[in-house]
């Protein structure tokens, strides 16, 4: 049976606009994580890239000039690597440039746009989301660092979010979701060949009424730590960490008063690896926002994982 535990709201953030759909966070540095707001609202048009303290419980939040996907951290201070409509390019917080390096970003198709990724080296996995959340058309793309080519994996996504990567030896698996169909995934991944083998179900998820959303690895590698997105109002929403192997759920987190989780994180806060739970109030009338009051907040909760040797992977720009 797994293990129930309650995640703590931070009482952030408190505007309509961050609260709407919270994604993406990402250690910076010790006890400072980042978040993206993928758009400010129903019929916005653009996000923000926001940097979150929990020794001061403070958020700085920069403008982005159209709706991020996802957003890394980069070697350089101050810069990240972002995911933005159908354009990749560096944001500096401190100047708020933006400077595209990769346009056209599943430019074979429309109605579609970045959603979620991960960075690798200097290479970025990603995968884009069909507006209408309908049709199997957005695209699974390597960015490959060495020669800056987009490359294009697979072509048939509807909502492709969360992703990890497991290495064996010299060999690499992506693990990845595209929400919709409720199943995780795991494929080969060859970043010198830009390909990736048949996918394999690792996490049947299909009779659950929650939609997998983003991922992340437990620091072992051994499981896999998931936000369940419910679509309807609820007294909590559930982050839950599967054994990869096995496909048994080891522990809940839950967030009281907020079904829609999106994206979990890893934060080292004062010698611990604190879980970091971003959730949203996209779908959700009115009245349903009444009843789910910490709706769109972000959540933490301790966890047992050891610190020591863990470090979240840094964008090689």
């Amino acid at each position: 049976m797994a293990t129930v535990i309650e995640a703590s709201p931070l009482n952030f953030p408190m505007t309509d606009a961050l609260r709407f759909l919270p994604e993406g966070p990402y250690q910076n540095t010790p006890g400072v994580f980042s978040w993206v707001g993928i758009q400010h609202g129903s019929d916005a048009t653009s996000g923000s890239l926001n940097r979150f303290d929990l020794a001061t419980m403070t958020n700085t939040s920069s403008d982005l000039p159209g709706r991020p996907g996802f957003a890394f951290p980069c070697k350089t201070p101050g810069k990240f690597v972002v995911g933005c409509e159908r354009t990749l390019g560096f944001f500096d917080v401190e100047s708020g440039a933006w400077e595209p390096f990769c346009e056209g970003v599943d430019q074979a198709v429309e109605n579609t746009i970045i959603n979620d990724g991960l960075a690798i080296g200097d290479n970025l996995v990603f995968g884009c989301k069909d507006l209408e959340f309908a049709h199997k058309k957005a695209g699974l793309y390597l960015y490959r660092g060495s020669d800056s080519k987009l490359i294009c994996l697979r072509d048939d996504q509807i909502c492709s979010n969360g992703k990890a990567i497991v290495e064996d030896g010299d060999q690499l698996s992506l693990i990845d979701i595209d929400s919709p169909t409720r199943t995780v995934v795991r494929s080969t991944l060859d970043l010198q060949a830009g390909t990736v083998g048949e996918p394999e179900v690792v996490l049947d998820l299909t009779e659950d009424p929650a939609v997998p959303d983003g991922a992340i690895l437990s620091p072992d590698g051994k499981s896999l730590i998931v936000s369940m997105f419910l679509p309807s109002a609820g007294p909590y929403g559930e982050t839950r960490q599967y054994d990869l192997e096995s496909g048994d759920c080891m522990r809940v987190w839950r967030t009281p008063l907020s079904p829609q989780n999106t994206c979990p994180a890893l934060v080292e806060f004062n010698g611990k690896l604190m879980l970091i739970i971003t959730t949203a109030v996209e779908h959700m009338s009115k009245d349903d926002q009444a009843v789910c009051s910490n709706a769109g907040k972000l959540f933490f909760a301790e966890t047992d994982f050891d610190p020591a040797g863990w470090a979240p992977p840094v964008y090689q720009a």
